[in-house]
């Protein structure tokens, strides 16, 4: 009897870097003279690197922008000339502007790419962009896009919510429950959040006052030169007396125009995603983890919020982290 060896996948990342000008939706095409196309930049992901990061890191080279990622949109997957798959992850991104300028700090200098592999970038209506595109599919992206931006749920910030990383266990610890710290695995998972919360733009760190939680994320406070602003009400003990708190909390930052990140545990994880869900489209709402653990040690919630005359309105949400 045979078997098959699964087909080797390819995976890459990019973004439709987008901008409003006279009122008219535009988006940045980027033209590969070796394909002679017109298409969205992107590229594959390097060794251990994730597609948020790569994508923020292929928009640089290839366009020369940094960029804030918005929501995610619908990826690509097709067959290779050698018979593997390629699989493209794509989000809404922004031109990184001066309010982003604090989760810039965390990120390495990209160099440009070389005008053999692009050799012009340009700005067009969504219209414009929709015929110059020289594969069909990559209309599907745009077309989510352009869809997004009539709803009103384009232009975005991030509320994240993170689970801490993995710490030393509760048997194995004889002091006090909030000095429990990181395990070496929890200090990894820290130090990976730190590209994760740079691209979706975080200028605001708060978390639960437990040693775990502030170490989970001080490795992204110290890259971008900024306190962490502890606050009691996120962590375990006050939940269990107040969890009102925590739904306040979260109603409060979704109401906040910037972006930023909650670090908190899991057993309050459950009603801060309540308190986001109520916040929530239907279909969104279903997408917001509602069972216990809710999120392993070190992965986070992206919550994209847009801003509506009835108020704050989370319109997509996405997990990053290991083992997302």
């Amino acid at each position: 009897m045979s078997s098959t060896a699964a087909p080797v996948v390819v995976e890459a990342a990019g973004a439709l870097v987008w901008r409003v000008r006279l009122r008219r939706l535009q988006v940045a095409l980027v033209h590969r003279p070796r394909y002679r196309d017109w298409s969205w930049p992107k590229g594959k992901l390097d060794p251990g690197e994730t597609p948020v990061v790569a994508a923020i890191r292929e928009v640089a080279e290839e366009t020369g922008h940094d960029v804030v990622l918005g929501i995610p949109l619908p990826g690509l997957e097709y067959r290779l000339s050698d018979g593997r798959t390629k699989r493209v992850h794509y989000w809404a991104a922004q031109v990184a502007g001066r309010r982003d300028a604090v989760a810039l700090r965390a990120r390495p200098p990209v160099p440009r790419a070389s005008r053999s592999e692009i050799d012009r970038v340009r700005w067009m209506d969504v219209g414009t962009a929709a015929r110059r595109l020289t594969r069909a599919a990559d209309r599907e992206p745009l077309d989510a896009l352009v869809a997004a931006y009539r709803k009103g749920r384009l232009d975005t910030h991030a509320l994240v919510v993170a689970r801490h990383g993995s710490a030393r266990k509760r048997s194995a610890w004889k002091g006090p429950d909030a000095e429990r710290p990181l395990t070496s695995d929890g200090t990894r998972q820290a130090d990976a959040l730190v590209p994760l919360l740079s691209a979706f733009g975080v200028a605001h760190v708060v978390t639960s006052p437990w040693r775990r939680c502030v170490e989970t994320v001080r490795p992204y406070a110290r890259a971008v030169g900024m306190p962490e602003q502890k606050v009691e009400a996120w962590s375990e003990d006050a939940h269990d007396e107040a969890p009102g708190l925590v739904t306040g909390h979260v109603d409060a930052l979704l109401h906040w125009p910037g972006d930023g990140v909650v670090c908190t545990h899991r057993p309050v994880l459950g009603t801060a995603f309540g308190a986001l869900a109520a916040r929530a489209r239907k279909a969104v709402a279903a997408q917001v983890p509602a069972e216990d653990p809710y999120l392993l040690p070190g992965q986070m919630l992206v919550a994209h919020v847009a801003h509506r005359p009835k108020g704050p309105r989370v319109v997509a949400v996405e997990v990053h982290g290991p083992g997302a």
